[in-house]
């Protein structure tokens, strides 16, 4: 059986980095999981990569349909927006690895849906004044940079990520994600031995 690797960790932790370094390592053959939102396209965004980018309208639809495995729900600057990971027939934990960005409320859910064994947390750490700094770099490249957001994900990260509620589903240990390299290979290291077969003891199996 397979396992679904969640990234997680607050604004400017660099998630999308990792996620696209680890996405690139053909040896650990994982695949994608897209999510749905309801937010507007960036500019160098693409649909089915980064997201599905969907109305609130179909959003509505596929919760009415029973198809929302988890869902979050933002007050931003621009209005409401709308995240959620979809029982679309495109995780299949019998035939391969998984991975995609998750947050600390939507773990508990996936571990509902996909099995607590099956789901495996993977959160990022990174000190809140180089973390600042890479939010507001990020957002200068922009075209229309919005630093009122960039303000308001940043406060909303600290309660969102207590320690309290890391604690509540079920997260104790974070990887800094100070030097990318370092932080990728600690990740796989961690996907090759939570992906190695194991006897009935729990032990590695030697290939």
């Amino acid at each position: 059986m397979g396992k679904l690797f969640c990234l997680l960790g607050k604004s400017g932790t660099g998630k999308d980095t990792v996620f696209r370094a680890l996405a690139d390592q053909q040896s650990l053959n994982l695949r994608l999981v897209v999510g749905y939102t309801t937010r507007p396209r960036r500019e160098f965004e693409i649909e089915g990569v980064e997201y599905h980018f969907v109305s609130e309208t179909a959003f509505a639809a596929l919760r009415e349909a029973g198809k929302i495995i988890e869902e979050r729900c933002y007050q931003t600057m621009h209005g409401v927006w709308r995240y959620a990971t979809v029982d679309d027939g495109s995780v299949d934990l019998s035939t391969g690895q998984y991975l995609m960005i998750a947050t600390p409320e939507a773990i508990d859910s996936l571990r509902a849906h996909f099995g607590g064994t099956a789901v495996v947390p993977l959160y990022l750490e990174v000190e809140d004044g180089l973390r600042l700094r890479r939010m507001l770099r990020r957002e200068g490249r922009r075209e229309a940079p919005d630093y009122r957001e960039v303000c308001r994900r940043f406060l909303a990260d600290e309660q969102d990520f207590d320690c309290d509620v890391l604690l509540q589903h079920g997260i104790s240990k974070g990887i800094s994600n100070r030097r990318l390299q370092d932080c990728v290979t600690q990740i796989t290291e961690i996907i090759v031995q939570s992906s190695a077969p194991t006897d009935v003891t729990g032990r590695i199996i030697e290939g």
